[in-house]
Order: structure tokens, then sequence, then C-alpha cells
């Protein structure tokens, strides 16, 4: 997906919360009419500035995406382009605004026959708009599909039809688009999977809703970008040593490699020190890695005991943890969990830390003891929280309620959520990204961040940006040893740009 007219961290608004913005403007004395007649032109400009005039096809829904598509229609055909429309229902029947554009219409309208496509080049899809709850399926859905057939590309109006908005579920059937251009902020359904795959390019255009309709509305989702987190992001200063930027342990288990790739994570992104605590049967095998990491075999660690941990922790300088990677599932990782919470550190918990609280939400709850961020992938976020299968965003949100965390959903629509409702999308990851391990090193930046005192949630959105611009800059081949050695030029870039 490429994105036009999105700058700095923008909200995204749910499907209610759009209506509310546009009920906001006719208000505020911007007529429905004119809003549709803007919407309409903005779709064109999207258009002319990527297609050549061609035979094109307008498919217009029985709604408001329906009338946006009229408006097309005409302001095509104005402008010399062989325009066929396309509607679900007679001109006549159309009401309110639609209605107005409807009737200004003057070029035939066809019915929603097998032929419709006729000889087009181009199809703008006006049928169905970001809150459709039910499925596409019929007449409309075969031209869909035979659209798709022949390799047509597609227009799509507010959202490719059956997405939709708040979810990116797609209901019924739902095909590609080239383009969707949208209007005045965009839709979490833009940036969720599979409403994100299927959206093309997307523009999101200014039709005269005035900005100050969102201090009503209050939207609680945001599109992950540094805006959000910039000043906040730690930087070294002239006056500075390491014990300034923390002391960051990751709790290293029997599979070396995963703490080993947190650890590097967290030297990149700028902990002043990082030290991994293990066993002493490992110690070898971690001392053999990387110089700079800091090596502390502790006695009992992994096994019946963390007594050992409890002692390390009771020096207040190391004050950020990383927990699970690599650590094993069982009782032995539960003590380390929550002997390591108990000392009050930031943590991130991770992997194994969180599998070994499957369906048991509620005993993780309770040891959490201060600041915590959550990192599990699809898997582990079912079998932590059983209980919300809803769509990502909303059970994820739900999940750090509960848990009482920042929780970061893993995935290529990776999503961020705070315990009080507030919550990112971040749409930056590259396909590349899915790779062992880069879990792990992702766990370290958000560890290093912490260690550097950067509070949880902007700690977690900062690293998810981090970690997939990093994975941008590495490009295809990428594997996870990578991202940290990737991480300089993503910083030096954010702050040329800052």
């Amino acid at each position: 997906m490429t994105l036009d007219g999105m700058d700095g961290a923008p909200e995204l608004l749910t499907v209610e919360e759009m209506s509310a913005a546009d009920r906001g403007a006719i208000a505020a004395g911007v007529p429905e009419a004119t809003l549709m007649a803007n919407a309409g032109r903005a779709v064109v400009r999207a258009l002319l500035a990527r297609f050549a005039p061609c035979p094109t096809v307008v498919l217009c829904g029985p709604g408001n995406n329906g009338g946006d598509g009229f408006v097309v229609a005409a302001e095509l055909a104005a402008r010399g382009w062989p325009v066929t429309l396309a509607s679900m229902r007679a001109p006549i029947d159309y009401t309110g605004a639609a209605g107005q554009h409807a009737a200004r219409w003057r070029g035939p309208v066809g019915s929603f026959a097998p032929d419709a496509l006729g000889d087009a080049r181009l199809v703008v899809d006006a049928l169905f708009g970001a809150g459709l709850n039910r499925p596409v399926d019929g007449a409309p859905a075969a031209l869909l599909r035979a659209a798709q057939r022949r390799g047509l590309p597609i227009v799509s109006i507010d959202m490719p039809s059956g997405v939709h908005g708040d979810t990116g579920a797609v209901h019924g059937v739902a095909v590609p688009a080239a383009l969707t251009v949208s209007f005045f902020r965009a839709k979490p359904g833009h940036f969720l999977m599979p409403g994100r795959a299927l959206c093309g390019a997307l523009v999101i255009a200014d039709i005269g809703i005035p900005a100050r309709v969102l201090d009503a509305i209050q939207p609680a989702t945001r599109l992950n970008a540094p805006a959000l987190w910039r000043a906040a992001l730690p930087r070294p200063q002239a006056a500075g040593h390491k014990y300034d930027r923390g002391h960051l342990v990751v709790i290293g288990g029997a599979m070396t490699g995963a703490a080993r790739l947190a650890a590097r994570g967290g030297r990149r992104i700028g902990a002043g020190l990082v030290s991994i605590a293990c066993a002493p049967a490992a110690a070898a095998i971690y001392a053999a890695d990387q110089p700079g990491t800091i090596v502390r075999a502790l006695p009992g660690l992994g096994g019946r005991s963390a007594d050992a941990l409890a002692a390390l922790l009771a020096d207040r300088r190391f004050n950020a943890l990383v927990i699970g990677p690599g650590a094993g599932t069982g009782a032995a990782t539960r003590r380390i969990v929550e002997t390591a919470l108990a000392a009050g550190r930031a943590s991130v918990l991770d992997a194994d830390a969180l599998t070994a609280y499957a369906g048991a939400a509620d005993r993780l709850a309770a040891a959490i003891a201060g600041p915590t961020v959550l990192t599990p992938h699809a898997g582990e976020f079912a079998r932590l929280f059983p209980a919300h299968k809803g769509p990502r965003l909303t059970a994820a949100r739900a999940a750090a309620r509960e848990i009482g965390a920042t929780v970061l959903l893993k995935g290529p629509d990776t999503v961020i959520a705070h315990p009080d409702g507030s919550a990112v999308i971040n749409a930056n990851a590259p396909p590349a990204l899915a790779t062992a391990g880069a879990g792990d090193v992702l766990a370290g930046f958000i560890g290093g961040l912490l260690a550097q005192r950067m509070a949880p949630f902007p700690a977690a959105a900062a690293a998810a940006w981090l970690h997939g611009a990093a994975a941008a800059q590495v490009g295809p081949g990428l594997i996870a040893e990578d991202l940290p050695d990737a991480l300089p030029q993503v910083l030096r870039d954010l702050n040329e740009h800052a």
C-alpha cells in the first residue's frame, strides 16, 4: 500500500465516527450535497493523476457511495471520457444528497446485467461504503469478480466494496483495488488485514470537513508514525554517560539465540548497558557471542529457584527487563516472570513468558507491578486471552484493559493498545519481516527504550515503527540479525527529518 494525503500521525475514524464528522460538518454549515460533490471530484483528481482517458464504467450502489459515483461519472464525462454508469437503483429512487447528484446525471443508466462492464478499461467501485455489514453477493459480487478476471484496474470510493471500515474484514466478496480514495481521515480497516491488502494505493482527500469536528469525536485510534513519539525518543546527551541510558537485563533461556537477538536489539536502540542473565550451564554460549553484552550466570535460574534473580534485581540500577525469548513454557518460567515482575521494573513479556500463562491472564495481571509491555503474536494472544476472539483492534484493546499493561499484538497489521483504550496501528512493516527471530529483536528494541525511561505505550509504538523501517532498509533477503545493524541509519534519517 502507498499512502497519500496522510501527514503526521493522523487519527483513524471508525465508521460511526466518520458519520459523526459528516454530521458535524453539516451542522457547521457545509451542505451534505457539497460534501458529496467534493468527494466525487477528489476521486476524479486522484484518478486523473494515475490513469489516461479510457472507457470507464462507474458501478453505483444504492446509498451515498452511489451518489459519489454519479458525481464521478459526470465529472469524467465533462472531461470527454467515455463513461457508462450501471446503478443498483433508478436515479429517481435515490434520496437526499445522492438523489440531487443522481438527478444531475445526463447520460444513460445501465442495469446490473452481466454485460454491464462492456468494453471498459477502468472500473469505479461506488457500490458500498465502509459500513456495509452484510455480504456482498449476487449481481454486485458477480460484476466485481468479472472485473477482477479481466484484470481491469478498480478505483474504489471510500473502501473496496465488501471491506468493513472498522475491522478490515471482508463481508462476502471483495476484490483488490488499484486505488482507494477516502475522505477527511482514514479508517482502521484501511490498515487492518485483509483490508490493507485490498486497498491498493490509498488517498485521503480533504472534502471540506472542518478539523474541529474531531474535538467532539475524540478518536482513540491513530496510525503509528514518528509524530506520535519522536519528542519522547531518547537521545544521547553531550554530558551524559552510559549509566544515564539505563541497564537492560535480558533473561536468557536454554534456547540462546532468542535472548542474544533481544540483547543486540536493546544495545542498538541505545540502552547504556545490556546484561543477559542465564543459568550457569548456558553462560559460556552467551559469553562467546557479543563482547559488548554482559553475561551474568545465576544459579538456579530456569530450575526450582529464582532467588538469584531476585538478588540481582535488588540492585535498582537494573531498570528494565526482557523476559521470555527462548525461556521455555513451564513452571520455571512462571517463577522467573513473577520474581522479575515483583521487582517493579519496566518489563517486556514476550514469547514463552506469555505462553506460560495460557488461559491464566488473571494470574499474570496480578503479578504485574511496574510499567509493562506484552508482545504476543496471534497464537500467543489466543492462548493467553482465549475470551478475546473478535477483530484485532477490539481484541487488543480488551486485552490491554484486562491485563493492565500495553499490548502489542504482532502481525503485518500490528496493533499497540493502551489500557485506557488508546491504540495505534502500525503499517510500515514489509513482508520480509516475517522471519524467525524478528520478534526477539523487537522485544529488545522495546526493552532498550524502556531502559532509557521511555513510557511503555510510546516505547512500543516507536519500537514497532523502527523495526518496520529497519526491515525496509534491508529489503529482500532480510534475516533477524540484520535488523539491529540497520537501525542506526533509520535513526539518522529520523533525526535529519525532525
